[in-house]
């Protein structure tokens, strides 16, 4: 039976979200795994980047459905005439680290931070992140699938061996072991929460290395879905308390696939992503910076950098956008997402020699570059920065036609009527709506300094709310205001 990959996802409901294809495990079938892999690399193919005989590198997180899910990939690769090479159980920057040093394709099996009764695959060309113009090619793509290889419910019927694994590990530990030094982290004290990330040891091994003394906390055998940009309640309450308990100089932990980073103070505040992004960017000294829309203004006010490009959320616009600076000469650009994920578009000078670009969100990166910079303490680096502050909350279950009904008021008439609506759905806690920003999404900037930027989540049924004002508390209260009135508005409980 031949299908193209648009016809499976209509007919599975796994689709391509902000990175990678997600859907539910029941409905991500060994049958939808396969043809989204074939898909991928017949699109790989037209691209010269895939032939018979080529390897193609595979990994996963830690979800029960992972080792399921890879098998069905693997299988297809091998039907292609491919080679799987199986890294096993990784980050996904180490994963994508090993390929584009290999210069091969490459698949992740993750759903991120997502619950685990949700799953994903990350795709990768053979030199960077598959784009949202290769997923229209990986779209169009016919794709064999012979029934006989699949059962009723879409299983494999004969299961498939995963080959033994490579190692990606001992790479992308280096990788920061010459980048930053012998002893860069010799007197500090650090807390690593492991929870069920799939980098929680090889964090704790490279932090060890650059001499930092650790502790490891919270690990789980059951998967924790942490979200690095709407960080659960009982997360907030953890750190605190390990950072009373501790006396650590920073607690850091990650999301499920270890490619968004999670860095609290010395008092056990976790930082917010956007502003980890930043500190991050004056680490390097980046002269180009590129971030979504929904990231905290202080970049632009801190005058620090020659440009600053805002784009859609999803690391493939940011490394749209990255291309295009460094296509315009600019001699190091970076990019970060609001989750804290942070890309490295250009080489920089490390201890040891040169570190090489990878522009693929990675964790370890910048909670190294704070944990390493010229200050006394991280709430210090907090303190030199321009006082924004943001707040990401969401709405969920989110059904898909309150979300028409929102979005179908809130972009419809001109600007004019689109402000208008603004200032009567959130007039009375934010003020008149000054300006509309339709990026991503619906922002607008507000008379009383706020600002409040609604989006449907590409991955899951929710509504994500971010906020943003001049002190934290602001912040908060507009965050719960704003989605009070939206639940108002379209009558949800």
């Amino acid at each position: 039976m031949t299908i193209t990959v648009k016809e499976l996802m209509l007919e599975s409901g796994v689709a391509f979200g902000t990175s990678g294809a997600r859907g539910l495990v029941s409905a991500m079938t060994d049958r939808v795994c396969y043809g989204y892999t074939a898909g991928f690399l017949r699109h790989m193919a037209d691209a010269g980047e895939f032939a018979p005989g080529r390897e193609v590198a595979l990994a996963g997180d830690l979800r029960p459905s992972t080792p399921r899910i890879l098998a069905a990939c693997a299988r297809a690769v091998r039907d292609l005439g491919g080679v799987p090479i199986f890294c096993g159980y990784v980050p996904t920057p180490a994963l994508a680290l090993f390929a584009f040093a290999r210069g091969i394709p490459s698949l992740m099996v993750t759903g991120s931070h997502i619950p685990a009764d949700r799953n994903g695959i990350k795709f990768y060309r053979s030199a960077g992140e598959v784009l949202k113009d290769d997923e229209a090619g990986m779209s169009r793509q016919p794709v064999d699938l012979d029934g006989g290889q699949f059962d009723a419910a879409g299983m494999l019927v004969e299961p498939e061996t995963l080959p033994p694994v490579t190692d990606a590990e001992t790479a992308y530990v280096q990788r920061y072991l010459d980048h930053f030094g012998p002893g860069a982290l010799t007197g500090k004290r650090i807390g690593v929460y492991q929870h069920s990330a799939v980098g929680r040891d090889v964090l704790a091994r490279i932090l060890t290395e650059l001499g930092a003394e650790i502790e490891l906390l919270g690990r789980s055998d059951v998967f924790v879905p942490v979200d690095t940009e709407a960080i659960r309640p009982e997360d907030v309450v953890l750190a605190r308390d390990w950072a009373a308990e501790h006396g650590f100089d920073a607690i850091v932990s990650t999301d499920g696939d270890s490619d968004r980073p999670l860095i609290a103070d010395e008092t056990g505040k976790w930082l917010r992503g956007d502003v980890l992004g930043i500190l991050s960017a004056v680490g390097v000294d980046a002269t180009s910076v590129i971030t979504p829309v929904s990231s905290n203004s202080a970049v632009e006010a801190l005058g620090r950098f020659g440009h600053v490009g805002r784009t859609r959320i999803g690391s493939p616009y940011v490394i749209s956008a990255m291309q295009a600076e460094l296509a315009a000469g600019s001699p190091r650009v970076v990019g970060y997402e609001a989750n804290g994920g942070f890309l490295l578009g250009s080489a920089i000078p490390g201890k040891t020699g040169t570190t090489v670009a990878l522009p693929t969100r990675d964790a370890v990166l910048p909670m190294l570059l704070v944990l390493t910079a010229d200050a006394p303490s991280v709430s210090a680096q907090l303190a030199g920065l321009p006082q924004r502050y943001t707040c990401s909350d969401r709405i969920t279950p989110f059904p898909p036609e309150a979300g028409a009904k929102l979005f179908g008021q809130l972009t419809g008439g001109d600007d004019a009527a689109r402000r208008a609506l603004q200032t009567r759905l959130f007039g009375d806690f934010a003020g008149a709506a000054l300006s509309i920003d339709l990026t991503d999404g619906v922002r607008a900037r507000f008379a009383g300094g706020g600002v409040i930027h609604l989006r449907g989540s590409g991955n899951a049924p929710e509504l994500r709310c971010y906020t943003e004002g001049s002190t934290e508390a602001e912040a908060v209260e507009l965050n719960a205001d704003a989605t009070a009135a939206i639940r108002a508005l379209l009558g949800l409980t």
